[in-house]
């Protein structure tokens, strides 16, 4: 599929979450306030939506057992979680956020 075309900036305020659906994924993408980073929208532990929980730097917290994962690389920093979310390449073009999805 390539690189898609999701949002506006102005769309994703710094420590919010915003959630898209590409090709039926749905993908949450967080503006940390350094960066913008794209996960699957799916706690890996219960496939809970992490787009309810709080974005906390680069670290997303499930809001149903409390589950925090690094929204740059999809490594689980807290249990009960023990798998990774999937992450997406994503880039900023002028004011338009960009996710590679396969």
């Amino acid at each position: 599929m390539g690189w898609v075309d999701v949002a506006d900036t102005s769309e994703i305020p710094a420590s919010r979450v915003i959630v898209v659906e590409v090709d039926g994924r749905r993908l949450a993408v967080c503006n940390t306030g350094e960066g913008v980073y794209t996960i699957d929208d799916l706690c890996t532990h219960d496939g809970g939506p992490l787009d309810q929980g709080e974005l906390l730097g680069r670290e997303i917290e499930c809001p149903r057992h409390g589950a925090r994962f690094d929204v740059a690389t999809g490594k689980v920093l807290r249990l009960p979680a023990v798998r990774p979310v999937k992450t997406y390449p994503t880039r900023v073009a002028g004011t338009r956020v960009e996710v590679e999805v396969p």
